[in-house]
């Protein structure tokens, strides 16, 4: 479904973000992406999402060459990928359901079809009784819930999942991994880019190791190592 063909992404002469990236991923599969800050995480996502493009090399997603996408197909492809971020980004003057909404009502889609998926999406969650909530009466587990009930409602192939426990206590960082691998278990393919040893060791998946732009480390039931 991903494929990195032996990326590197360079910034200026002599900062150097990722080097001869090859790493493949296939539908379905629960992938740990991790390393120290700099270590080039953060750039294989926007590479993957279309917000950058390599220096060199190729990024596939099915049947999208992501690096050769232009500004008008980058809308349409990005509603294949959602992405949960560590600081929730929520509008917020909009209500929980407003905030879902909203990703629709972007791509074009009817209201019809809005008002059936919203609360469907809400309720998968755990949030349907939170649907007139603005994000200041939410908790913080609460906006990430809001955050990936946005990020599935265009039922993408992909979530990627940026640092989605950074700002959450331990309780709620639990809840959260846990909705990811239910989300995952019924089909998605999720990417959890994460700084947290703990997470990583306990679901016992696929984890891979940067450091300084490389990958390291790619082990199938794998642990968080860094030297």
């Amino acid at each position: 479904m991903i494929n990195f063909q032996n990326v590197s992404k360079f910034y200026g002469d002599d900062s150097t973000a990722l080097e001869e990236i090859n790493f493949k991923v296939d539908s379905g599969e629960f992938v740990c992406l991790v390393g120290k800050s700099g270590a080039g995480k953060s750039t294989m996502i926007k590479l993957l999402v279309g917000e950058e493009k390599p220096s060199k090399g190729r990024v596939f997603f099915g049947q999208y060459e992501v690096n050769k996408l232009g500004s008008k197909e980058l809308p349409p492809f990005r509603r294949h990928v959602g992405v949960v971020f560590q600081d929730f980004k929520l509008l917020p003057m909009k209500n929980t359901y407003e905030n879902v909404a909203f990703a629709l009502e972007v791509a074009g889609r009817p209201q019809a079809e809005i008002k059936e998926l919203v609360p469907q999406v809400l309720d998968m969650v755990g949030l349907g009784d939170k649907l007139a909530n603005f994000p200041h009466e939410l908790s913080g587990g609460e906006k990430q819930r809001v955050a990936i009930a946005r990020s599935m409602v265009h039922r993408p192939e992909v979530i990627i999942a940026d640092e989605p426990t950074g700002n959450l206590d331990p309780f709620n960082t639990w809840e959260i991994i846990s909705l990811l691998q239910k989300i995952n278990q019924l089909g998605t393919t999720l990417i959890l880019a994460t700084h947290d040893k703990e997470i990583v060791n306990n679901l016992d998946k696929r984890v891979v190791t940067l450091d300084r732009g490389r990958i390291i480390r790619d082990e199938e039931r794998g642990k968080y190592i860094l030297i």
